[in-house]
């Protein structure tokens, strides 16, 4: 179901939907408008506790997340974090909305805590396994194979969130769509390289669960919202499949990927639908 159209705010610029807009979440979001999304995909910082660099049993050099903005100086202060956006997207998000977040044992505990002290309502967590997890290198752990998304509405007395139930049964064999869902890491031509070969971002999510996500919480037109984009998987996911995006992203050289990648989807897309148009 999605909310009525709104005005863009006057105090800024102001953005179109199917944007990539330049900033820190926490200053971004208070620009747009109240209610204006009806699905935030969050996929936040982890706070992996990195210390130094990990290695294999070999010896070779891990390539693991170690960006400064993973980097938190204590629990509280990723907690603060936490508060802070997660406040920030529930005043933009609709009445009838639903907000994902994605995370891993490292911060997901700390994240649910969180959103429910602020009013949101957990309708599913879902198990996001990998078929291809990274093994635990130094045989200490169990191999960290799966990451969690937590799926919640605005509060409790909120209704018409959107599950297309049907659609989710009939993508899994006329079966009920289970929490456990089965995808790989993000790899081969999928995985975003630069000229060096190296990944253009740690952290990419294979675009299928990100569809999947949109196609189960969303209606065609919905406004899709990421704070935390990345090289926009998201916003392609919710482009595939007719609905409106902004994508939010501090950094901008990650910025301008998701731009060339959303131009280039967009490309294709219409070209899938005019074969004899020319696009430049």
């Amino acid at each position: 179901m999605s909310t009525p159209h709104v005005a863009w705010p006057t105090l800024a610029p102001p953005p179109n939907r199917d944007e990539v807009l330049v900033g820190d979440c926490l200053d971004v979001l208070p620009q747009l408008p109240a209610g204006c999304a009806d699905l935030i995909f969050a996929d936040p910082p982890y706070n992996l506790q990195l210390r130094g660099d990990l290695h294999r049993r070999d010896g070779s050099l891990v390539d693991a997340c170690d960006e400064q903005w993973d980097q938190f100086e204590s629990f509280a202060a990723y907690d603060e974090f936490t508060r802070q956006w997660l406040t920030a997207c529930r005043r933009v998000l609709a009445d009838s909305g639903s907000l994902w977040v994605i995370g891993s044992y490292h911060n997901i505990y700390r994240v649910g805590s969180i959103l429910q002290d602020l009013g949101f309502w957990v309708l599913n967590d879902i198990v996001w396994i990998k078929a291809n997890p990274m093994p635990n290198f130094r045989g200490v752990r169990f191999t960290n194979a799966h990451e969690t998304l937590l799926w919640c509405k605005k509060s409790e007395q909120a209704t018409g969130v959107t599950f297309n139930y049907q659609q989710m049964k009939a993508e899994n064999d006329g079966k009920q769509m289970r929490s456990d869902w089965y995808f790989p890491l993000c790899t081969g031509a999928e995985r975003l390289r630069d000229e060096d070969g190296q990944k253009v971002h740690p952290t990419q999510k294979p675009l299928a669960l990100l569809e999947r996500v949109v196609r189960a919480a969303s209606q065609p037109g919905d406004l899709v919202l990421d704070p935390f984009a990345g090289t926009g998987t998201t916003a392609v996911a919710a482009l595939r499949h007719g609905r409106h995006w902004l994508a939010i992203e501090q950094d901008r050289g990650y910025a301008e990927v998701c731009r060339e990648r959303l131009a280039a989807e967009a490309a294709a897309l219409a070209e899938a639908a005019d074969p004899h148009a020319v696009y430049g």
